[in-house]
Protein backbone atom coordinates (compact mmCIF):
# COMPACT_ATOMS: atom_id res chain seq x y z
CA UNK A 1 0.00 0.00 0.00
CA UNK A 2 1.62 3.61 -0.91
CA UNK A 3 2.57 5.48 1.73
CA UNK A 4 -0.45 8.14 3.35
CA UNK A 5 -0.84 11.99 2.23
CA UNK A 6 -2.70 13.75 5.11
CA UNK A 7 -4.12 16.61 3.92
CA UNK A 8 -4.88 19.39 7.05
CA UNK A 9 -7.94 21.72 6.51
CA UNK A 10 -6.87 24.64 8.38
CA UNK A 11 -9.82 27.05 9.10
CA UNK A 12 -12.86 26.86 6.61
CA UNK A 13 -14.63 29.92 6.17
CA UNK A 14 -17.80 29.39 8.42
CA UNK A 15 -16.34 28.61 11.63
CA UNK A 16 -16.65 31.55 14.30
CA UNK A 17 -14.96 31.83 17.39
CA UNK A 18 -18.08 30.86 19.59
CA UNK A 19 -18.13 27.67 17.65
CA UNK A 20 -13.94 27.26 19.47
CA UNK A 21 -11.90 29.71 20.67
CA UNK A 22 -8.80 28.03 18.90
CA UNK A 23 -10.03 28.70 15.02
CA UNK A 24 -7.59 30.17 13.41
CA UNK A 25 -8.88 33.46 11.84
CA UNK A 26 -6.00 35.69 10.98
CA UNK A 27 -3.17 35.15 8.27
CA UNK A 28 -0.51 34.60 10.70
CA UNK A 29 -2.90 32.04 12.85
CA UNK A 30 -3.77 30.29 9.71
CA UNK A 31 0.20 30.11 8.59
CA UNK A 32 1.18 28.80 12.08
CA UNK A 33 -1.48 26.51 12.36
CA UNK A 34 -0.09 25.01 8.85
CA UNK A 35 3.44 24.62 10.16
CA UNK A 36 2.21 22.64 13.10
CA UNK A 37 0.45 20.37 11.25
CA UNK A 38 3.26 20.36 8.71
CA UNK A 39 5.92 19.65 11.39
CA UNK A 40 3.19 16.89 12.67
CA UNK A 41 3.27 14.79 9.46
CA UNK A 42 1.23 16.43 7.03
CA UNK A 43 1.86 17.34 3.43
CA UNK A 44 -0.59 19.27 2.41
CA UNK A 45 -2.70 22.30 3.76
CA UNK A 46 -6.12 22.70 2.35
CA UNK A 47 -6.34 26.88 2.82
CA UNK A 48 -9.31 29.64 3.15
CA UNK A 49 -8.73 32.93 4.25
CA UNK A 50 -10.17 34.95 6.51
CA UNK A 51 -10.88 38.82 6.95
CA UNK A 52 -9.53 39.92 10.21
CA UNK A 53 -11.51 42.33 11.22
CA UNK A 54 -14.65 40.38 10.73
CA UNK A 55 -13.75 36.47 10.85
CA UNK A 56 -15.92 36.08 8.01
CA UNK A 57 -14.11 33.83 4.85
CA UNK A 58 -12.37 36.25 1.84
CA UNK A 59 -11.12 35.03 -1.85
CA UNK A 60 -8.88 38.66 -0.80
CA UNK A 61 -5.59 37.42 -2.89
CA UNK A 62 -3.66 39.80 -0.36
CA UNK A 63 -4.62 37.81 2.40
CA UNK A 64 -4.17 34.83 0.73
CA UNK A 65 -0.97 36.38 0.33
CA UNK A 66 -0.29 36.30 3.57
CA UNK A 67 -0.33 32.75 4.40
CA UNK A 68 1.12 31.53 1.35
CA UNK A 69 4.42 33.30 1.03
CA UNK A 70 5.61 32.54 4.87
CA UNK A 71 4.16 28.76 4.48
CA UNK A 72 6.85 28.46 1.19
CA UNK A 73 9.32 30.24 3.17
CA UNK A 74 9.45 28.11 6.00
CA UNK A 75 8.54 24.33 5.09
CA UNK A 76 7.68 22.27 1.67
CA UNK A 77 4.14 22.06 1.78
CA UNK A 78 1.71 21.31 -0.75
CA UNK A 79 -0.55 24.34 -0.87
CA UNK A 80 -3.93 23.64 -2.14
CA UNK A 81 -6.10 27.20 -2.19
CA UNK A 82 -9.88 26.88 -2.19
CA UNK A 83 -11.76 28.28 -4.74
CA UNK A 84 -15.04 27.74 -3.05
CA UNK A 85 -15.42 31.15 -1.55
CA UNK A 86 -17.73 31.15 1.41
CA UNK A 87 -20.42 28.76 0.26
CA UNK A 88 -23.63 29.71 0.16
CA UNK A 89 -22.23 33.43 -0.94
CA UNK A 90 -21.61 32.54 -4.40
CA UNK A 91 -18.50 34.86 -5.11
CA UNK A 92 -17.93 36.20 -8.59
CA UNK A 93 -16.15 33.49 -10.85
CA UNK A 94 -13.46 35.82 -10.78
CA UNK A 95 -12.90 36.72 -7.09
CA UNK A 96 -12.75 32.91 -6.59
CA UNK A 97 -10.24 32.20 -9.06
CA UNK A 98 -7.64 34.60 -8.20
CA UNK A 99 -5.94 32.87 -5.94
CA UNK A 100 -4.65 30.60 -9.15
CA UNK A 101 -1.88 33.63 -10.14
CA UNK A 102 -0.66 32.53 -6.70
CA UNK A 103 0.17 29.37 -8.24
CA UNK A 104 -0.73 26.33 -5.78
CA UNK A 105 0.44 22.80 -6.62
CA UNK A 106 -3.81 22.62 -5.87
CA UNK A 107 -6.73 24.20 -6.19
CA UNK A 108 -10.05 23.03 -4.82
CA UNK A 109 -12.74 22.13 -7.30
CA UNK A 110 -16.17 21.80 -6.06
CA UNK A 111 -17.45 19.71 -9.01
CA UNK A 112 -21.61 20.60 -8.38
CA UNK A 113 -23.66 22.29 -7.19
CA UNK A 114 -25.74 21.45 -3.43
CA UNK A 115 -27.80 22.67 -1.48
CA UNK A 116 -26.47 24.68 2.20
CA UNK A 117 -28.46 25.75 5.34
CA UNK A 118 -30.84 28.00 3.51
CA UNK A 119 -29.10 28.50 0.41
CA UNK A 120 -27.53 27.09 -2.59
CA UNK A 121 -23.84 26.43 -2.70
CA UNK A 122 -23.75 27.13 -6.35
CA UNK A 123 -20.94 25.74 -8.95
CA UNK A 124 -22.38 25.94 -12.19
CA UNK A 125 -21.74 24.07 -15.42
CA UNK A 126 -19.92 27.41 -16.83
CA UNK A 127 -18.24 28.28 -13.49
CA UNK A 128 -16.84 24.43 -13.76
CA UNK A 129 -15.43 24.95 -17.26
CA UNK A 130 -13.99 28.18 -16.40
CA UNK A 131 -12.35 26.98 -13.32
CA UNK A 132 -11.04 23.68 -15.42
CA UNK A 133 -10.05 25.59 -17.99
CA UNK A 134 -8.33 28.24 -15.82
CA UNK A 135 -6.18 25.24 -13.75
CA UNK A 136 -4.73 23.70 -16.88
CA UNK A 137 -4.04 26.47 -18.08
CA UNK A 138 -1.92 27.93 -15.05
CA UNK A 139 -0.21 24.42 -14.14
CA UNK A 140 -2.39 23.56 -11.06
CA UNK A 141 -3.83 20.43 -10.23
CA UNK A 142 -7.43 20.33 -9.32
CA UNK A 143 -8.27 18.61 -5.94
CA UNK A 144 -12.37 17.72 -6.73
CA UNK A 145 -14.03 17.88 -4.27
CA UNK A 146 -16.98 15.10 -4.40
CA UNK A 147 -20.14 15.63 -2.02
CA UNK A 148 -22.48 13.08 -4.21
CA UNK A 149 -22.24 10.36 -6.98
CA UNK A 150 -23.25 12.96 -9.64
CA UNK A 151 -19.90 15.18 -9.39
CA UNK A 152 -17.72 12.15 -10.37
CA UNK A 153 -20.01 12.00 -13.02
CA UNK A 154 -19.27 15.85 -14.15
CA UNK A 155 -15.88 15.16 -13.66
CA UNK A 156 -15.41 12.53 -15.37
CA UNK A 157 -17.35 14.38 -18.57
CA UNK A 158 -15.15 17.12 -18.10
CA UNK A 159 -12.39 14.81 -18.39
CA UNK A 160 -13.58 13.31 -21.28
CA UNK A 161 -13.79 16.95 -23.10
CA UNK A 162 -9.85 17.58 -22.37
CA UNK A 163 -10.76 20.27 -19.50
CA UNK A 164 -9.76 17.37 -16.71
CA UNK A 165 -6.44 15.91 -17.21
CA UNK A 166 -5.64 12.04 -15.80
CA UNK A 167 -4.71 11.21 -13.26
CA UNK A 168 -7.44 12.47 -11.38
CA UNK A 169 -7.55 12.91 -7.76
CA UNK A 170 -10.92 13.24 -5.89
CA UNK A 171 -11.37 14.68 -2.09
CA UNK A 172 -14.64 12.75 -0.97
CA UNK A 173 -16.74 14.54 1.29
CA UNK A 174 -18.99 12.44 3.57
CA UNK A 175 -21.41 13.47 6.11
CA UNK A 176 -22.88 16.77 4.90
CA UNK A 177 -26.12 16.90 5.53
CA UNK A 178 -27.50 17.53 1.88
CA UNK A 179 -24.66 15.27 0.65
CA UNK A 180 -23.46 11.89 0.63
CA UNK A 181 -23.58 9.89 4.17
CA UNK A 182 -20.86 9.34 6.35
CA UNK A 183 -20.93 5.32 5.88
CA UNK A 184 -19.01 2.07 4.57
CA UNK A 185 -21.59 1.80 2.27
CA UNK A 186 -21.41 5.51 0.80
CA UNK A 187 -17.84 5.48 0.68
CA UNK A 188 -17.65 1.90 -1.53
CA UNK A 189 -20.00 3.45 -3.04
CA UNK A 190 -18.31 6.00 -4.51
CA UNK A 191 -15.18 4.47 -5.21
CA UNK A 192 -16.79 2.05 -7.48
CA UNK A 193 -17.22 4.90 -9.99
CA UNK A 194 -13.46 6.68 -9.61
CA UNK A 195 -11.33 5.80 -13.03
CA UNK A 196 -8.92 3.00 -12.12
CA UNK A 197 -5.87 5.17 -12.24
CA UNK A 198 -7.56 8.09 -10.40
CA UNK A 199 -5.91 9.13 -6.84
CA UNK A 200 -8.66 9.99 -3.94
CA UNK A 201 -8.72 11.37 -0.28
CA UNK A 202 -11.96 11.42 2.00
CA UNK A 203 -12.98 13.19 5.16
CA UNK A 204 -15.94 13.01 6.96
CA UNK A 205 -17.74 15.95 8.82
CA UNK A 206 -18.06 16.36 12.49
CA UNK A 207 -18.35 12.86 14.73
CA UNK A 208 -17.60 11.08 11.66
CA UNK A 209 -14.32 12.64 11.16
CA UNK A 210 -12.45 9.49 12.28
CA UNK A 211 -14.82 6.71 11.17
CA UNK A 212 -14.34 7.65 7.51
CA UNK A 213 -10.27 8.21 8.35
CA UNK A 214 -9.77 5.39 9.48
CA UNK A 215 -11.76 3.61 6.63
CA UNK A 216 -9.87 5.42 3.76
CA UNK A 217 -6.47 4.98 5.34
CA UNK A 218 -7.56 1.13 5.24
CA UNK A 219 -8.66 1.24 1.87
CA UNK A 220 -5.41 2.67 0.20
CA UNK A 221 -6.95 6.25 0.03
CA UNK A 222 -5.50 9.38 1.85
CA UNK A 223 -7.23 11.26 4.14
CA UNK A 224 -8.13 15.11 5.35
CA UNK A 225 -8.26 16.33 8.68
CA UNK A 226 -8.61 19.50 10.71
CA UNK A 227 -11.15 22.14 11.96
CA UNK A 228 -12.59 22.83 8.82
CA UNK A 229 -14.43 19.46 9.31
CA UNK A 230 -14.12 18.86 12.74
CA UNK A 231 -13.71 20.46 15.87
CA UNK A 232 -13.95 17.71 18.36
CA UNK A 233 -11.62 15.35 19.24
CA UNK A 234 -13.71 13.17 21.16
CA UNK A 235 -17.22 13.99 22.73
CA UNK A 236 -17.21 16.92 24.57
CA UNK A 237 -13.36 17.41 23.78
CA UNK A 238 -12.69 20.51 21.22
CA UNK A 239 -9.03 20.42 19.74
CA UNK A 240 -6.80 23.28 20.79
CA UNK A 241 -4.78 22.61 17.26
CA UNK A 242 -5.57 21.44 14.31
CA UNK A 243 -2.04 19.37 15.13
CA UNK A 244 -4.16 17.18 17.04
CA UNK A 245 -5.79 15.61 14.26
CA UNK A 246 -2.63 14.97 12.26
CA UNK A 247 -0.70 13.82 15.16
CA UNK A 248 -3.46 11.16 16.02
CA UNK A 249 -3.65 10.14 12.23
CA UNK A 250 0.01 9.54 12.42
CA UNK A 251 -0.07 7.47 15.19
CA UNK A 252 -2.94 5.32 13.95
CA UNK A 253 -1.32 4.80 10.64
CA UNK A 254 1.73 3.65 12.71
CA UNK A 255 -0.24 1.20 14.48
CA UNK A 256 -1.89 -0.62 11.60
CA UNK A 257 1.84 -0.34 9.74
CA UNK A 258 0.94 2.37 6.98
CA UNK A 259 3.69 5.11 7.00
CA UNK A 260 3.53 8.33 6.32
CA UNK A 261 3.97 10.81 3.02
CA UNK A 262 6.61 13.17 2.70
CA UNK A 263 5.37 16.31 0.74
CA UNK A 264 8.00 15.28 -1.57
CA UNK A 265 6.62 11.81 -1.74
CA UNK A 266 3.49 12.69 -1.44
CA UNK A 267 4.27 15.38 -5.03
CA UNK A 268 5.30 12.00 -6.62
CA UNK A 269 2.11 10.34 -5.79
CA UNK A 270 0.09 12.66 -6.80
CA UNK A 271 1.92 13.22 -9.90
CA UNK A 272 2.57 17.21 -9.10
CA UNK A 273 4.25 19.27 -11.55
Amino acid sequence: MEKLIITAAITGSRITREATPYIPITPEEIAQSAIECWKAGASVVHIHVRDPETGQGTQNIDIFRRVVEPLRQQTDLILCLTTSGIPGRNLPTAERLAVLDLKPELASFDAGSINLGNGVFSNSPAFLVEAAGSMKEKGVKPELEIFDLGMIMTCLQLRDKGLLQDPLYFQLVLGTPWGAPASLKSLVHLLDHLPENSDWSAFGVGKDHLPIAMAAMMSGGHVRVGMEDNLYLKKGVLADTNARFVERIVRIAGEVGRDIASPTEARTILKLN
